[in-house]
């Protein structure tokens, strides 16, 4: 995990690809470009090798929608796409998500059980070298409670935030609201000087040794 996001981190650094100009919102996904029944990575999206991952996604139709439905057993596959977001002006993420099954004993406060079924992840990367970079998890975890703020025992550049925990709302359909800004100046004590560099996506159960399924609709950065 540790040498995956270092991973990201490096090659947000190298691209250094130019800043948008200022818009209401950003979209950096809402599948609906993606061709139906694709499997694998999503097109414009990016695989990190390390674990041996499945990749067992697929865009599936959720009513007019489409999402991308992930599956894991006994993996851990991670996505990523580069998206250039000035949180001083657009604090606001929202996403989509809905969770099938958890993986069973999960729980991002331990090494050993760092599993979890729908992950959201905003990296922010800061030069001159990837292992400054700041990655914020967002997760929906099987054991450990709401409102969890916890520094992956995985790799140090991640610092999880439990938004959803336990079985009461699996196979529902959830939009979570977060302010990265105020998070990011509660976890790391100050505001961010630098933008978001990459969105990523992931699933894993690799730890559990059990198998995990969510799906992830649109993800969105707005004003408050």
């Amino acid at each position: 995990m540790r040498r995956l996001f270092l991973g990201l981190a490096l090659a947000i650094l190298a691209s250094a690809a130019a800043v948008p100009a200022e818009l209401p919102t950003i979209v950096v996904e809402d599948w609906s470009r993606q061709v139906e029944g694709r499997t694998g990575i999503p097109e414009g999206w990016k695989g990190h090798g390390w674990g041996s991952p499945k990749y067992d996604f697929a865009i599936v139709a959720e009513g007019s929608d489409r999402v991308l439905r992930l599956r894991s057993r006994g993996d851990n596959s991670t996505i990523s796409k580069e998206t250039r977001v000035d949180v001083t002006k657009l604090p606001v993420m929202v996403w989509r998500w809905k969770v099938v099954t958890l993986p069973a004993g999960g729980d991002c406060r331990r090494k050993a059980t760092d599993d979890e079924a729908a992950q959201v992840y905003v990296t922010f990367p800061r030069s001159p070298t990837a292992f400054r970079s700041r990655i914020i998890g967002y997760v929906w975890d099987t054991t450990a409670p709401v409102g969890t703020i916890v520094k992956s025992e995985s790799s140090d550049l991640v610092t999880y935030v439990v938004v959803r925990s336990g079985r009461a709302e699996l196979g529902r359909w959830l939009t979570e609201t977060r302010n990265v800004h105020d998070d990011y100046r509660q976890i790391y004590g100050e505001s961010p000087a630098e933008e978001v560099g990459a969105v990523s996506i992931a699933i894993d159960s690799n730890d559990t040794r059990s198998s995990a399924e969510s799906s992830i609709g649109a993800i969105v950065f707005r004003k408050p």
